[in-house]
């Protein structure tokens, strides 16, 4: 792209918020292959997927990742939408890799809410230059979007993580702090919300939320009768990622998968699993 696809404006909102929406971001040409591919991950689901939730009428909230391996529309998008731009301008990266996709699909109805957490500490990687870019490909009401407290990511404290495996009982989704381990409980922002500045979005296909991983983030549930909720989520990594293998657990685990690429601990991430997408331009010589 010949032009810059965020202001410098936004860029900070970003730095100082750690989150964004963007309005129109992506136009039908991505959101309509997208949704076939929802469609055939749900059809064809890799060995990662799960259903979180299965209520007793029947309502499903499915998740998958790292389908992009495997869905054509997924890796389209990954590689040559504008995404893989805004997330290294909105990051002011020098680069940035890919790290995976996911997809959270929600039936009419569903009520089941995700708790509040940060998504970087569950990655097999760390660091700061982080964004996930979450978009919906139907509309999605304010009271069923994901919510974010404002500057979390600046918050210095190290955190408990929610065990998800808890809550969907499947033990792919664990995670288990060390007794006496640094990690302090994460604040309770559902009994204290008014202590907190609570940000979300109604939202159309098209429309993005970018947030940086360290945000504190949950909800995406409470949906009306009529109203499912699709979800395409992708994760880009910049300038201090490095991978990490966590004593207690990840969620995606990519410890496998990178150990046979040859990648460990501490490593700068690369390679094919997790390319890199977009480079800044050079600066134009005087």
């Amino acid at each position: 792209m010949g032009h810059p696809v965020v202001t410098d404006e936004q860029v900070r909102t970003f730095a100082t918020d750690g989150v964004i929406c963007l309005r129109g971001a992506f136009g039908p040409e991505w959101i309509e292959p997208l949704r076939r591919g929802i469609q055939k991950n749900i059809a064809e689901p890799s060995d990662r997927a799960r259903f979180w939730d299965r209520d007793v009428e029947g309502r499903t909230c499915f998740y998958d990742n790292q389908s992009w391996l495997h869905i054509d529309e997924y890796r389209d998008f990954a590689v040559d939408s504008p995404a893989a731009e805004l997330a290294g301008r909105l990051l002011g990266a020098t680069a940035v890799n890919f790290f995976y996709d996911a997809v959270f699909v929600r039936s009419p109805g569903n009520r089941f809410r995700t708790p509040f957490h940060q998504d970087e500490p569950y990655w097999s990687v760390e660091g700061f230059d982080t964004c996930s870019i979450w978009m919906p490909l139907v509309p999605v009401a304010r009271e069923s979007s994901l919510e974010l407290v404002r500057g979390s990511h600046l918050w210095p404290e190290r955190f408990r993580q929610e065990n998800f495996g808890a809550l969907t009982g499947d033990d792919r989704d664990t995670v288990a702090y060390a007794e006496g381990g640094r990690a302090g409980p994460l604040p309770d922002i559902e009994v204290d919300r008014d202590a907190y500045e609570i940000l979300s979005w109604a939202m159309d296909p098209g429309d993005v939320v970018v947030f940086n991983a360290r945000m504190v983030h949950g909800g995406s549930g409470n949906l009306a009768a009529d109203r499912d909720l699709q979800v395409f989520n992708t994760q880009w990594l910049g300038d201090d990622v490095r991978v990490a293998f966590r004593p207690e657990g990840m969620d995606p685990d990519h410890s496998g998968v990178m150990r046979a690429a040859g990648l460990d601990h501490g490593d700068r991430i690369g390679g094919d699993l997790y390319p890199e997408l977009w480079r800044r331009p050079e600066p134009a010589p005087a």
